[in-house]
Order: C-alpha cells, then structure tokens, then sequence
C-alpha cells in the first residue's frame, strides 16, 4: 500500500509561480512519469500478474503515445484492476484553482468564471491541491446511464436562481467534465446505449463538450479508458463504429498463462480466515486452468479469476469452521481443550469448496446432469498433478504396505489433525512422514495442520494411484 505524502504547503498563484512549478498536459504528465519509472526500474504495475510480456507492454506504449485505451477481455482477468493502476501513474499532488469546479490549472482557467476571477484576484488567486486518487473517475456503463451524467445539463435549480437560461452558469457539468486533468475509467462500455456513447466522440477527439446547444468550447484534458467483455460486445451491446475508432489502441487481457502467475493471483486477493499451505493453492490453480480447457464448459463466458479466489476463501472459511466446532478455540491459541484443531486448511476442504463453487461455472448445453461428475474428474486431475510433482521419486511402499487389509485412515471435514495424526500406523522408517511433510511445502517444526494436510495429499494421491481404497460419506473419507 502506497503511503500519502504531506499535501504541499503553496497556496496562492504567486508562490506556485515562485516554486517552478511547470504545468504539463495529462498525456505529458503520464508519459513522463512513465517513463522516469522505466528508467529507475520501478515496476509501474504493482500486484498485476501474468501480463508482464503480453499486456503491460502493449499498455505502456500505448499510453507513451497518449492513446485513449479499451481493454478486452472475458471476465475475471483483471481489466478493472489494471485501469485502476494507472492513477498510479500520476503526479501525487497536483494544484488546482481552489474551488473550481472543473478542476482547472491555476496557469490555464478554461470556464468563464475562472478566468474572471483569475483577472480579478491576479497573483493571489487561491491555490488548492487534489492528490492523484482524486483524478481517477470511475463509472459502471448500465443501460440507464443518461448524456447528463457523463456530460451535464442544465440545472433548474440555478435557472430558478435568476440566471439566464443561455448563461453557462446555468450547468450541471456531469462525470467527464469534472474529471478533468484526470482519468476516467468506464467499465463494461458495451452496455452504454449508443445514443450515450455518441455523447463521448466530442470529448475524445475535439476534446471538447456541448451541453443542450450551449456553444461551450471548454479544452478538457481527460484520458479515457473503458473495459469491454468480448462476448457482450457481439452480443448484448457494441461499442459504435465511430467511438471504436476514436480509441487509440484496443488491448486483449487473458487469464495468467503461467501456473505461478495464478497461484500469486489468488493469494494476492484472497481474504482467508485461516492458513491454507501453497500446495492447496496450487491444487486449485490447476483445477481452475483444467476448467478453462474442458470442452464441457462454456469457455466464451470464461472461467473467472474469481472462481479460484472464492475457492480459496471457501477452503479457508472450512478450516476455520473445523478448529472453532472442534476445538472451540477457533484456532486462536494454544491454550484451547484437548483435542483442540488449529485452523489450517487440508485436501478434505477442498471439496466442501467444489460443492458450492459449481454455480459459478457455466457448461455447454449437452452437459446437463453431469455437471458433479466433471467437477469430480477435474479436481481429481489437478490433485494427481500437484501429487506427482511434490512426491515425484518418493518411494511410498512402506505407507501401503501398512495397510494390511484391515487398517483404516478416517478424516473429514469434521476430523481434527491430531486426530488424523493419530491414527497414522508406524512404519519401519518414521522418516517418511518427514519426507512428505517436507515435499508439500512443510517440515518437522510445522504444525500437527500441515503436516496432517500433507499426508492427507500422499494418501490421495496413493488412491488416484490405485494404490488404496477409498470411501467418502456423510462429511468422512476413509482411506484402507
């Protein structure tokens, strides 16, 4: 989180003048800093991952060029945050005349009023300071969204006033007008009506607005950025012909191509009311990208960043549902009753996430009814891969061969990690639980959580493996 520095002390146009200030234009503001940040080898771009050699540089040289931008992509990518993002790309304090309702330079008035009173008030004209959060505007695009939001109208109010109805006084300037010398980011822009969306040509290529045939040749500097979801764009709305062209450049996003990239996602967004280990993560990582490559689902709608993250949450959230029903603790401490459960989440979690996560997921139309079993089979797939990559030449003979036939492991959502610890059968070579632990991201000093996650992750894997047996039922599993 970036820290606020103090806002500056300058308050009169006398002392701006005296401090060297130079004005600069948004698009001259934005690809300095830009620039300057390359150059240090700062990243511009904090927590955005997987676009660093697709996205990002696309971006970078369309914003150098000062290009207005529309980025597409399915849902979940990650649009909305990178346009966030780009207020970062501003200076932090900026001046202002104090008052003015447009945000005008205290070296360049563009209203009527400003300019009167910058003539009047001279070198003592009032100086005010907006930070760089306040110049990044941000609009949801709904079919109900009028020209006087975005643009202005005549306010009645003021006309009531007195004014003259031709006076320019007399307006209600709306969303774009007042982020001037800033950033406005309009999301989902397909579903503004195209009777809207004629409103913008003005302000993106003239740089200007016209307010109810008010001749107002008011100069903003605005850059424009939107969101769009390719299949609404062909099918519940379209960005006009006219408008498309007035965009500079129009960038695709996707969903990270790297399995990292998605694993740092997730854990970057997640909010998680308990400790679930990397290697969980990586299980729903795999299961997310499995998702978007199975032909049984819809894959024009996309499978969301979100879906993953809600998953991680949901893991989270089982774990802590366990350690608080079993322990009473809910993990907080090591003070708790015997038998007390911390809250860390295990494999078992998962599933309970899979149960409720399917809503999120559309399939193809000839899927129904199967929809449980693709989850189930696709779960199973990424567990088989995370298996084989942590336990790749571990030799688990001894763990199966201590199931004689008779011996059986229980664990379930309900089932605490001593508990399951406790049921462990001893082997020749006790080391081996080590070995495990150590291979799903754990060791000895971990917690009876992660190491019981971790051999709960073994025996699965010995059961894909056709090794063990396996029973589910009523919020148990038993492995034999």
């Amino acid at each position: 989180m970036r820290t606020v520095s103090t806002r500056p002390e300058i308050s009169t146009l006398a002392e701006l003048r005296a401090s060297g200030h130079r004005m600069r234009t948004l698009r001259e503001e934005i690809r300095e800093n830009l620039l300057a940040a390359l150059a240090a080898g700062v990243d511009p771009w904090p927590g955005l991952h997987g676009f660093g050699t697709t996205v990002i540089p696309q971006l970078e040289r369309a914003l150098i060029a000062g290009h207005d931008v529309v980025l597409l992509g399915e849902r979940g990518q990650g649009k909305t945050r990178l346009l966030r993002t780009l207020s970062g790309l501003l200076d932090e304090w900026s001046p202002v005349i104090a008052g003015s309702e447009l945000n005008e330079h205290p070296y360049a008035p563009i209203t009527a009023e400003s300019i009167t009173r910058a003539a009047t008030d001279g070198d003592r004209l009032p100086v005010a300071w907006r930070h760089r959060s306040e110049r990044y505007v941000e609009k949801l695009s709904t079919p109900d969204t009028s020209v006087a939001d975005l643009i202005g109208d005549v306010d009645p109010m003021r006309v009531a006033e007195g004014r003259r109805l031709g006076d320019p006084e007399t307006i209600h300037y709306g969303l774009v007008p007042r982020a001037n010398r800033g950033i406005v980011a309009l999301n989902e822009l397909p579903d503004l009506a195209e009777r809207i969306q004629v409103a913008l040509l003005n302000v993106m290529e003239e740089r200007d607005i016209q307010v109810r045939g008010y001749v107002l040749r008011l100069p903003l500097d605005v850059l424009v950025v939107a969101s769009a979801n390719p299949e609404d764009y062909t099918n519940r709305g379209r960005i006009i012909t006219p408008l498309k062209d007035r965009f500079g450049a129009e960038i695709r996003t996707h969903y990270p191509l790297e399995l990292s990239d998605e694993i740092a996602v997730i854990r970057q967004e997640a909010h998680l009311t308990a400790e679930v280990p990397d290697v969980l993560l990586e299980i729903l990582a795999r299961f997310t990208r499995a998702l978007r490559s199975s032909s049984a689902v819809n894959q024009s709608s996309g499978v969301s960043a979100r879906f993953a993250i809600a998953g991680a949450e949901t893991i989270a959230a089982a774990a802590r549902h366990r350690a608080t029903v079993r322990g009473g603790t809910g993990g907080r401490g090591e003070d708790g009753p015997a038998g007390a459960d911390e809250a860390v989440a295990r494999l078992v979690d998962i599933e309970a996430a899979v149960d409720v996560l399917g809503g999120k997921i559309e399939f193809e139309s000839g899927e129904e009814g199967r929809e449980d079993e693709i989850l189930e089979h696709l779960l199973r797939t990424a567990t088989a891969q995370a298996v084989r990559e942590h336990f790749a030449g571990l030799d688990l003979t001894p763990l199966v061969d201590a199931f004689d036939g008779h011996r059986t492991i229980t664990t379930g959502e309900r089932v605490t990690a001593e508990e399951f610890l406790a049921e462990l059968p001893e082997l020749e070579d006790p080391g081996l639980y080590d070995e495990i632990a150590a291979r799903a991201g754990a060791n000895g000093a971990s917690s009876p959580g992660h190491r019981a996650g971790a051999i709960e992750l073994a025996l699965e894997g010995l059961f894909l493996a056709r090794e063990l047996s396996k029973e589910s039922g009523d919020g148990q599993t038993v492995y034999g």
